[in-house]
């Protein structure tokens, strides 16, 4: 059994293997969908795949989508060539739920992989071609928080978008210089509306998303590759939309054990693979049940009917409640905290962590003691009912072969967003942050954490970070087990706003996670002695 258009015409023996198959015909939505683009995504790896492709796949299937889902990927090409050109751009979605069952579908909803740079000829003039077409109606994006960063921790432009910004539209390498080159294209061809969908983890997604882009533009204006109009075309938003969204569902590494059944299910050439940019993929997308996706509904140029998908369609200030709560309350901080913490004490699973008192207890203080109380409660969702689905379903499926190493990569991306907003809520609300405990020492955490000494002073490699070198050289004299080592290394770090969202001295707590980091490293043992001074 291949996964591919003609591997699946063999329906019975997908059947017979408890594989659900497409009750649409994959190839002619391809074409029709090649002929009438009105959905391109940017981001090509397994939330996408499992998530977003299935809400398309589950609309198609009921009659409500004409057309599928264009992908482009800005990063790593090799999954274009690797991942979804040999299989027909299909995806093997498997469900991991909590009784260890799986639930398996193919998702024939994605209808071709381009690889979004302006050198790319090919790839280029048909991305160029489906931006111009007035039947586009939502561009989407899952390329992480890290995708709409242009500057540095210094607030320099990184070097590679400084030279996008030189080089101009017809040069566009980096994710958000490709994508606004693109919507000049769309601009010079009549300026149809059209909707930019921010779907990354990440707190005011759509926001972060317009800056960026309007930022870029900006400085081509000053550099007059385009003119003053585009510029203003893309800042009425009744012509250019930025929705924001919030997206929850927990996508880990493809499982050896799912690819076993697989194989043992008769599904052929199923193994994961490792990009050349580090990415760990495979054909098919492993995940948990739960999933949550709520949009603010502004689609200028009209939209998918998503909310028969299972999409929360809104306003903004509810989706920046239900964001809030998730992002900086509810599941992403006590993530980061179990990740980083999983890897100093050696754990490899999360729900592994679960079963460590500490750490659920670090998390509990986190997102009931801490969080909590400046939360907003967004109506459609609650919060304490949301939260306690992560404590006690989610983060212990034991099924769930999600690691902590996998969560704590871009770390220095996240704490501002993760910790620092709920830092923020307090000083607006009691002038100081000092009453916290628990973010503070999930902070002090990270800060172990980029010594890449465990707590039994084991080396360990950092999980991919855009500052890693940059953190881990301010932090190169600091050793395991030589307290005085300590002379004020962190200051540089924790005051930094462009990490934090504000000056943690400021906001009260930054001398008490000094403390805590200290504690840390006094000797080996010291990480599990210093949660447990602060949590019992």
């Amino acid at each position: 059994m291949k996964l591919t258009i003609s591997g699946i015409q063999d329906t019975s023996a997908w059947q017979q293997a408890g594989i659900t198959l497409p009750n649409y015909d994959v190839k002619q939505l391809q074409e029709s969908s090649r002929r009438n683009p009105r959905w391109i995504h940017f981001g090509a790896g397994n939330i996408f795949r499992m998530f977003i492709g299935g809400i398309a796949d589950q609309l198609i299937a009921q009659g409500l989508m004409e057309s599928g889902i264009a992908c482009a990927e800005t990063f790593d090409f090799d999954i274009v060539d690797k991942i979804y050109k040999p299989y027909d751009n299909l995806v093997l979605a498997v469900t991991l739920n909590a009784d260890g069952t799986t639930d398996k579908r193919v998702i024939g909803s994605l209808t071709e992989a381009l690889k979004a740079q302006a050198s790319l000829n090919k790839d280029w003039a048909r991305l160029v071609e489906i931006f111009t077409n007035p039947d586009l109606q939502m561009v989407s994006f899952t390329i992480t928080e890290k995708g709409y960063a242009l500057k540095d921790a210094t607030g320099a432009f990184f070097s590679y978008v400084q030279a996008d910004l030189e080089r101009g539209p017809q040069h566009a390498v980096s994710a958000m210089a490709v994508v606004t080159a693109l919507l000049y294209e769309r601009f010079l061809t009549g300026g149809i509306p059209v909707a930019i969908v921010s779907m990354d983890n990440c707190s005011h997604n759509g926001e972060k998303l317009r800056s960026s882009i309007i930022t870029v533009a900006e400085e081509w204006v000053k550099r007059s590759f385009v003119p003053s109009a585009f510029l203003l075309w893309l800042e009425d938003e009744s012509k250019v939309s930025f929705p924001w969204s919030m997206i929850d569902k927990i996508t880990p590494r493809p499982a050896d054990s799912v690819c076993e059944e697989l194989k043992k299910n008769g599904v052929e050439a199923m193994d994961p693979i490792i990009t050349s940019k580090k990415t760990y993929i495979a054909p098919f997308v492993n995940a948990e049940k739960a999933q949550y996706l709520v949009i603010e509904d502004h689609f200028p140029n009209g939209r998918p009917p998503l909310e028969k998908a299972g999409v929360y369609m809104t306003n903004r200030d509810t989706v920046n409640m239900v964001e809030r709560m998730k992002v900086t309350t509810c599941l992403n901080p006590l993530h980061t905290a179990l990740a980083v913490y999983g890897c100093l004490l050696g754990y490899h699973l999360i729900a592994d962590e679960m079963k460590d008192p500490e750490l659920t207890e670090l998390i509990r203080r986190i997102g009931l003691v801490e969080g909590m109380p400046v939360v907003t409660n967004p109506g459609i969702l609650s919060p304490t009912d949301f939260l306690q689905e992560v404590i006690h379903e989610r983060f212990p499926n034991p099924f769930m072969p999600d690691s902590p190493q996998r969560i704590a990569t871009d770390t220095s991306q996240k704490v501002g967003i993760r910790f620092g907003e709920t830092i923020k809520a307090y000083i607006a609300r009691n002038g100081t942050a000092a009453s916290l405990t628990a973010i503070p020492l999930a902070i002090a955490g990270w800060c172990r954490y980029l010594l890449a000494v465990d707590d039994e002073g084991h080396a360990f490699d950092l999980s991919p970070d855009p500052m890693a070198e940059e953190l881990t050289a301010a932090l190169q004299d600091v050793k395991l087990g030589q307290p005085e080592s300590y002379r004020g290394q962190l200051k540089a770090i924790l005051s930094n706003v462009n990490i934090f969202g504000s000056d943690l001295y400021v906001a009260g707590i930054g001398e008490k996670i000094e403390q805590m980091f200290v504690e840390e490293i006094v000797e080996t043992g010291a990480v599990r002695n210093t949660l447990k001074k602060y949590l019992t």
